[in-house]
């Protein structure tokens, strides 16, 4: 009896379990194609989405190419108006300044020719007049050497002091006349002083020179008694109130004739006979030490006549080397602006370097964003599938 209820159990439990075996052989199939499902569904899912996202890519690089190649087309077609306005505005404003240098140069150019052609014709107006004069110079000096040969003849004709101071005057004034013409320019005659004193005649030479005052001397009397007596010591006593004369002549000069800062430091005494002149120089060095350390010069008709060519001389240079600071300045004027033109053909020339340079960086900058987009496209979800990877998963479910 207890046997054969242990055996119905027995039975009981073989159903039961081979009917729970069933049951949970249903639900393993059961769970698996649903997990199978559910593997493909997500795999399905996953491909949609990358497909999506590919696709979403490939438009977004399109849309960014584009835009970027609009960009650059629109900013080269910029720069490119930039530089052709950029270039027909310096051509217009270079012809305009070549132009105007042109134009100036020229107008120098005329202005400093008519100044060297009235410059030269001036000059050789003047050697011409200086030529002639000196012809004349030599008819007149033939005639003062003919005085000077005979100076006891000089007697006759000058009786007193009036009448060699005038004698003195008036050949003081051919020569003169001789070199610069008539009064006025370049000498007065009978120039009145600052301190009331009129000298014979007064040279206006530029600075430092300044005033320069001449005065015409003639002593001849102890100069006739030198070589008239036969005496010795008659000559000696001559000759020392000869050298008190010309001492006297000189200190006069000195006093009267040369007055700080109104005229030049230093005067000209001009002896009308050449003799007395030579008789000096010859004989009497310590009178013209004498004189030199007074500042004043003795000169006789010869010597002036060469001090005033020199004169002459060093005037006309001074007259040419006026035209020639003109167009010193002028040129240092279109100097200046020469450099101004430079600098600012240099600082254009490094705008449109850096113009340039920037357009060069946008075009490196869109070529790595294209080939960053590319890289992009290229690339491909690593690891395992993903419906793979959970069948492998299920299949570690059986028992």
């Amino acid at each position: 009896m207890l046997y054969k209820k242990s055996t119905e159990n027995t039975d009981q439990s073989e159903l039961v379990i081979s009917a729970f075996e069933k049951s949970f052989s249903e639900l393993k199939n059961e769970l698996t194609n649903s997990i199978l499902n559910q593997g493909k569904n997500v795999n399905d899912s996953l491909l949609h989405n990358n497909e999506r996202l590919t696709r979403n890519f490939s438009e977004l690089r399109e849309g960014v190419l584009t835009r970027l190649h609009e960009s650059q087309t629109a900013s080269q077609k910029d720069l490119y108006n930039f530089r052709e306005l950029l270039t027909k505005d310096l051509e217009e404003k270079f012809f305009k300044l070549s132009t105007t240098i042109e134009t100036r140069l020229d107008k120098i150019n005329n202005k400093v020719q008519e100044n060297l052609n009235e410059g030269f014709k001036k000059t050789n107006e003047t050697f011409t007049g200086i030529i002639q004069r000196l012809a004349k110079i030599d008819e007149a000096q033939k005639k003062i050497d003919s005085l000077s040969t005979n100076v006891m003849s000089l007697q006759d004709v000058l009786t007193d002091k009036k009448s060699r101071g005038v004698f003195g005057e008036v050949q003081l004034t051919n020569v003169l006349k001789s070199v610069f013409g008539e009064p006025g320019k370049y000498y007065e005659l009978q120039h009145k002083l600052d301190n009331t004193k009129i000298v014979d005649a007064a040279l206006m030479l530029p600075e430092p020179v300044g005033l320069l005052c001449v005065d015409s001397k003639f002593p001849l009397e102890n100069f006739k008694r030198m070589y008239e007596g036969h005496d010795e010591a008659y000559k000696l006593n001559a000759r020392k109130e000869f050298a008190k004369n010309i001492k006297k002549h000189v200190d006069d000069i000195s006093s009267k004739y040369i007055i700080k800062d109104k005229t030049s430091d230093q005067a000209i005494m001009f002896l009308p006979a050449e003799a007395i002149f030579a008789e000096i120089h010859a004989y009497h060095p310590e009178l013209v030490e004498y004189a030199q350390s007074k500042r004043v010069w003795i000169t006789g008709p010869s010597t002036f006549m060469a001090t005033l060519t020199t004169v002459q001389t060093v005037l006309l240079n001074m007259e040419r080397s006026k035209y020639m600071s003109v167009l010193h300045k002028e040129i240092n004027k279109l100097g200046v602006e020469f450099s101004r033109y430079e600098q600012r053909w240099d600082d254009l020339q490094k705008h449109l370097m850096t113009v340039t340079k920037d357009a060069d960086k946008i075009h490196v900058t869109t070529g790595k964003i294209s080939k960053q987009f590319q890289k992009i496209m290229e690339v491909e979800i690593e690891g395992e599938d993903p419906a793979k990877t959970l069948s492998n998963e299920i299949g570690t479910l059986n028992l």
